[in-house]
């Protein structure tokens, strides 16, 4: 899709969170990104392009989702178990303008090279993905041979993803996890990228000791290892509150409900004095859901869908009553940030025309993905090759 030839389109009189309240504005796109915005007030120019009249809707950017299982997770109870690879309108519905694709527990039926090909799939359909090499197990599954060589040398590839504190983890020792950390971080020096590592939690009662002993034994810095799923019990949920009080980026999974749902889970590290900026919010979208008894046998598996991002988005601003240019951050702004995209995340001149427009009770009535219309009237309107 050559994004260069949209055409302008002119928004009038939006309530603009950019995230920021910016008030009501005159919001100009084209060739996929913004190009100017305006006071309404100060009646913009009439232009030869087509125009939208929002009555004072709110917009928003894109929510950037970077934990999604692209290709499909789970297979913990066998080949019939493996979910599968996701739809382009399942992510633009729930208003997801920018992934971050990556492997689960199975790294054998599934592979970075096909998560690669999933990756650029997404692309050229219209929205902006990326993708982390490695699954659950180390050494890392890789493309290049390397961990280091797949970040600096592969576009798409911005960081690595393991798992510990699992029973599905392979026992990293502490010398293969700050080598897999240290290579993402020298690969992402290589490849002007965010370099970054990912750490999958489970329920073990070892919490983030791991995370701690790289920190100890390396000199990776803090703000390139993220800890996810940390709301998933409520004693690990208390090491990543101190783990982002020191310096740390936490990931909060949306799709989880127990014991902690996400938005209480933000406004708790918001009353505990965790700088806000280190918050980030991703759906685990179509990644298995499986259920352990306490002798670790499977009972029970789902699917994680993706309606959980705009519904926390809403229980945060209807529930708790935080500020929307506030709420909006753990979705939009904080998430470009640890990830390296400095064209995403926000609404400004020169960024990537990614965003949402919403009804007065937040839910999405239309998304726009660099400058394509991907859902109106709160239905997509622009779906996969083979949808």
């Amino acid at each position: 899709m050559d994004f260069s030839v949209l055409e302008p389109h002119l928004f009038r009189n939006v309530h603009l969170y950019a995230p920021e309240n910016r008030g009501y504005c005159d919001l100009l796109i084209a060739g996929g990104k913004i190009v100017a915005i305006e006071k309404t007030n100060r009646a913009t120019a009439r232009l030869n392009c087509p125009e939208s009249d929002l009555a004072g809707a709110v917009v928003c950017p894109g929510f950037i989702d970077q934990h999604v299982h692209l290709i499909g997770g789970g297979g913990e109870a066998g080949p019939h178990t493996r979910t599968p690879e996701v739809r382009l309108s399942a992510l633009v519905a729930a208003g997801i303008t920018s992934v971050v694709g990556l492997l689960g527990t199975d790294g054998v039926t599934r592979h970075p090279e096909s998560l690669l090909a999933k990756t650029r799939a997404l692309e050229h359909e219209g929205i902006s993905a990326w993708m982390l090499t490695g699954a659950y197990g180390l050494p890392s599954p890789t493309i290049t041979g390397s961990v280091e060589k797949d970040v600096a040398l592969i576009d798409k590839i911005i960081g690595v993803k393991c798992a510990i504190s699992d029973h599905r983890s392979s026992a990293p020792t502490d010398d293969q996890l700050a080598n897999m950390a240290a290579q993402s971080r020298v690969g992402g020096l290589l490849g002007a990228k965010a370099g970054i590592s990912v750490f999958h939690l489970g329920n073990s009662p070892k919490l983030l000791e791991p995370l701690f002993n790289i920190l100890d034994n390396a000199d990776v810095p803090r703000t390139k290892l993220l800890p996810t799923h940390v709301n998933r019990d409520q004693a690990l949920f208390l090491a990543a509150l101190n783990y982002a009080r020191e310096g740390g980026y936490i990931d909060i999974t949306t799709s989880i409900r127990e014991p902690i749902d996400a938005a209480t889970a933000i406004v708790t590290a918001r009353e505990a004095q965790v700088p806000f900026n280190r918050l980030t919010l991703s759906s685990d979208g179509n990644g298995s859901q499986p259920i352990f008894d306490a002798n670790g046998n499977l009972v029970g598996i789902g699917v994680a869908g993706f309606e959980s991002l705009p519904e926390t988005l809403q229980q945060l601003v209807n529930r708790y009553h935080l500020p929307l240019e506030e709420a909006l951050l753990p979705f939009t702004r904080n998430v470009a940030e640890f990830l390296g995209l400095e064209h995403k995340g926000r609404i400004a001149p020169g960024c990537d025309a990614d965003f949402l427009v919403l009804t007065d009770d937040l839910k999405i009535r239309e998304v726009w993905a660099k400058g394509r219309q991907m859902v109106r009237e709160s239905v997509a309107c622009l779906k996969g090759t083979f949808e």
